[in-house]
This record gives structure tokens, C-alpha cells and sequence, in this order.
């Protein structure tokens, strides 16, 4: 019996001299279990497909064929590779019905014609699989000389498994079912995995002798072990060291099990890399995302598919990035983000949301209850509170009041507005776009801006402020407003005439 640890030295990138013919990526099961319209293996883990982890793991042996076996829900997988996935030309066969796994592994030799070589199989549903286990099966199955090398994992409550039997050389003697296993194989703990290393001859040979004669109709991979083994073929073992590795998905609980599992993987990692984390258990990390060292994810974030985190960041608390980039030194607090990038000592926060087209430059601020859609904002500048600002270009040194809003919208189409260097403009305010604001310019607080300023002015949109002395007491006159008034040694009603109070403004 072989365990991974042992060879634990084993490198994870293949090279050439090392690589398998093929790897095979069975994909074609219906999931029913998942009870969704979306084929199960689309189904997203840590920000990306259970097939991407499942094809990402194999490509990391740098096979000379990486296989996608698809069935059901084909079209739909199959626009997903035609995508942009990031991994290396995938080939697709096709199981028109799903006859079992040797039917299957059959379907995708006669995609790739002969293969000369070794072939590992593996499967599109199980998303903890790492490149670094698949080489040490690899490794072994080459360094016995085996037929086939199985990968195997010790379990605590094996029950519904097939079980390993061991000859007394500790080679594979057979895979038992656990509806036809007796009581003393019953207590076996070292189960089947699925995943396999075969002798690409020996497995061509072996298709074309699987029967079918089950409940099920079907043809089953196990049996090429007994095939095999009955022509006085080696069958090994290589044992998991963590058993989790091997978990397929099946339903939606153990679908949000193994997200889990893969998410503290991918915490731990930035964790060692030099990332604080300071609560793991609500901090989420996609597959894909880097973190710079010395940055904070403090409790509640959750970093999303393509979001690049650059060094010396504060992230959070409860904020959520989505395809963002944030510089160096930058800090987002309590916000939400997508498609957003955030430069360097930028801060965000608390509850902004950056939609995309969000470009924040170095040391500018976007502050508390702000929403900021396709805009740049220049450096050094500040919208710091209760404002939207949209299809905008701000300039350095700018300061925007609270409550300004870009109306960039006028029921048809969308136009932008030029806001300049080191302008300001005041609180309450709406330009009205398309509108430019030079640089240096001011724009009063409370004022509607449907023109341009040139640089250097002064934009004033706004009624004359006007007083009526004693107007609360004259049409108020028993309020508490009234009696305040008077208390303070307000004037006496200077109000005449009957006309509503609304025409006195």
C-alpha cells in the first residue's frame, strides 16, 4: 500500500519526459440530485464550475490530450468551453447515453483515436482533487510498471463504497461493490475513488471486453481491474492522504460542503502567502483571486472571481468585491463592488457601491452612501457622502459636496459631464449632463447646473432666498413652532391677506 505522503516530494508541474498521452475528465452525468436546470458539473464552487476545477487540476500533469467527456447539458457545457475558462484546448466527446463509466472512457478513446501512453481518468464532479495528488498516482503507476493504478482513500464509515481488496504483495486484487461485498470486506475502510491510471493499450483491450450484464445495463471501469488482473497484469494502489480530495458532488449539501472544504484550503493559502485573515469562518476567497502580502480581510468579506487585491489593503468588514482591482495600501470598508478599480491609498467606504466603470485614483475617496457607475475620479479627489455619480469624469484635487448628483439620464439616452481639476462643487447639487465644469470652477451648493462653467467660475442655478417676518405666528398661531417663536422674541405676524400659506414662498 502506497500513500501519498510518501512520495510527497513528487514535483506538482509535469514536464514533458513526465506527462500523461491523456487525461480524461468524465462529465457526462445527469445530477439529477442537484434537482436544477443547470447541468450539475456548471454548478459554481470558489467562483468557478466544478468542471474548471476538475480540468484545471488535470491540465496541471500537462497531459498531450485533456478529454471532457459531456452528456447531459452538453450545449450548455460546451458554450462554457467554447468561453474564456483559462485553461489549455480541452477535446470533447460525446455520450449520447450514459451506459456507465467504460462506456464513457470508451467515448472518449474513440474521440482521441489510440493513445500510446498512460491515461488517467478522472471526474467533472469532484472539485478538491489537486494536480499534485493526480502526479503522485501518476508517479507511481509509472515507478510499478503497473497496468493500472488506482487512487484510493481510507474512510471512516465507508458504507455505500466500493472497497479495495489486497492481495499479500499489496497489490489490487479486486474492487468490490458494497451490495456484494461479505462481512470481512464490509470492514474494509480503504475504498475506490474512481479516479485511475491505466496503460493506454491495456485499457483499449479491456473496453472492448466489458460486459454489461447488470441491474443497470451498464459498463462499469472497475471491471477493467479484474480484466487485468485476470491477464496477470500489476494493479496498484496509491492511498489519498486526505480522503476529502476524493468527494464527488452529488447534491446541493455536499455541494456547499466541499465549498467550504476548498474555501479554508484557499484562506490558509493567502494565510501563508502573508495575507491577515482575521476571521476565516465568514471571509470567502474565489479560486482565482490574488492578494498582496500584508493586506487585511477583516470579518464578513468575500473576494469574487477575478478580483486582484494588491499589498498593505484593508478589506472589510461585510464588503464584497467582484472582478475588482484595488492598489497598493487601499481600504474599502463595509462597501460593495463590481468591476470596479480602486487605486493606490484609496479609500471606500462605509456602504459605497462601485458599479462597473468605477476607477478611483490614487488617495481619492469615495465615502458613506455614495454610488459611483462608469466614472473616473482623479487623484487626491473626494465624493465623500450621499451622492451618485455616474458617466463621470472628475479631475484631481476635486471636492464633491455631499448630496450631488449627475443626472446622466434623460429617459432615452445616457451623456456624461466633465468635472475639472480642483473645482468644487457644493452641497445639493445637480449637474444636469452633458455638462463640463472647468478646472477651478465652483458650483454653489442647491444649484442646478444646465450649462457649462468656464474655468474659474462661479455656477450659481438657484432661486433668491426670501424671508416673510412673522409667517409661522399668522398661519400657525396655536403650533409649537408659534409659541417658540414668540419665546424667542420673534416678530409679530407680518403677514396680510388670505391667500394660501404656499403662496407666500
Amino acid at each position: 500500500m502506497t500513500s501519498l505522503g510518501a512520495t510527497s516530494a513528487s514535483s506538482s508541474s509535469a514536464t514533458a519526459a513526465t506527462s500523461p498521452a491523456a487525461v480524461i475528465v468524465l462529465a457526462a452525468g445527469a445530477g439529477t440530485r442537484m434537482k436544477s436546470r443547470l447541468p450539475k458539473v456548471l454548478h459554481p464552487i470558489a467562483g468557478r464550475p466544478l468542471v474548471w476545477h476538475a480540468l484545471s487540476s488535470a491540465a496541471g500533469l500537462a497531459p498531450g490530450r485533456l478529454v471532457a467527456v459531456l452528456g447531459h447539458g452538453r450545449d450548455e457545457v460546451q458554450t462554457w468551453l467554447d468561453g474564456p475558462t483559462g485553461l489549455p484546448p480541452v477535446t470533447v466527446a460525446v455520450q449520447d447515453e450514459q451506459r456507465g463509466t467504460g462506456h464513457a472512457v470508451a467515448c472518449a478513446l474513440a474521440a482521441t483515436g489510440a493513445v500510446d501512453g498512460t491515461v488517467v481518468v478522472t471526474y467533472g464532479d469532484v472539485p478538491l482533487l489537486r494536480s499534485e495528488t493526480l502526479q503522485v498516482l501518476l508517479d507511481e503507476h509509472r515507478r510499478t510498471d503497473s497496468a493500472v493504478t488506482v487512487l484510493s482513500a481510507i474512510v471512516s464509515d465507508p458504507t455505500g463504497y466500493g472497497r479495495i481488496v489486497r492481495d499479500a504483495d499489496g497489490q489490487v486484487a479486486g474492487i468490490v461493490e458494497h451490495k456484494d461485498a461479505d462481512d470481512a470486506q464490509r470492514a474494509i475502510t480503504e475504498i475506490n475513488s474512481g479516479v485511475y491510471a491505466f496503460d493506454g493499450r491495456v485499457l483499449a483491450d479491456a473496453l472492448t471486453r466489458l460486459s454489461d450484464s447488470n441491474a443497470a445495463g451498464e459498463q462499469y471501469l472497475t471491471e477493467v481491474v479484474e480484466i487485468a488482473r485476470g491477464d496477470g497484469r500489476r494493479v496498484g494502489g496509491v492511498v489519498a492522504d486526505d480522503p476529502v480530495e476524493t468527494e464527488g458532488v452529488n447534491d446541493r449539501v455536499q455541494l456547499a460542503d466541499l465549498a467550504r472544504v476548498l474555501n479554508d484550503r484557499i484562506v490558509r493559502g493567502h494565510q501563508r502567502a502573508g495575507v491577515t485573515v482575521q476571521d476565516p469562518a465568514t471571509t470567502w476567497i474565489h479560486a482565482d483571486v490574488t492578494i498582496g502580502a500584508d493586506s487585511v480581510l477583516l470579518p464578513g468579506t468575500s473576494l469574487e472571481a477575478g478580483t486582484v487585491v494588491g499589498s498593505g489593503c484593508t478589506i472589510g468588514p461585510d464588503t464584497t468585491l467582484v472582478e475588482c482591482t484595488v492598489d497598493d495600501g487601499a481600504t474599502v470598508v463595509r462597501s460593495q463592488a463590481q468591476g470596479a478599480r480602486i487605486g493606490a491609498r484609496a479609500s471606500v467606504g462605509p456602504f459605497s457601491y462601485l458599479r462597473p466603470g468605477a476607477d478611483l485614483g490614487p488617495d481619492s475617496k469615495v465615502g458613506a452612501f455614495v454610488e459611483v457607475k462608469k466614472t473616473t475620479i482623479g487623484e487626491g479627489s473626494k465624493v465623500p457622502h450621499l451622492s451618485y455619480v455616474g458617466d463621470t469624469s472628475i479631475g484631481a484635487g476635486v471636492n464633491v459636496g455631499a448630496g450631488t448628483i449627475t443626472a446622466n439620464y434623460d429617459g432615452a439616452h445616457k451623456f456624461g459631464t466633465v468635472i475639472g481639476d480642483h473645482s468644487f462643487v457644493g452641497s445639493n447639487t445637480t449637474l444636469i449632463a452633458p455638462v463640463r465644469v472647468g478646472d477651478g470652477a465652483y458650483v454653489a451648493a442647491g444649484s442646478a447646473i444646465t450649462g457649462d462653467l468656464a474655468p474659474g467660475e462661479l455656477g450659481v442655478a438657484r432661486g433668491r432666498q426670501r424671508n416673510i417676518p412673522g409667517w409661522v405666528p399668522a398661519r400657525k398661531p396655536d403650533s409649537a413652532a408659534a409659541r417658540a417663536a414668540a419665546a424667542a422674541g420673534g416678530p409679530e405676524s407680518g403677514v396680510s391677506g388670505a391667500g394660501p400659506a404656499e403662496d407666500n414662498h
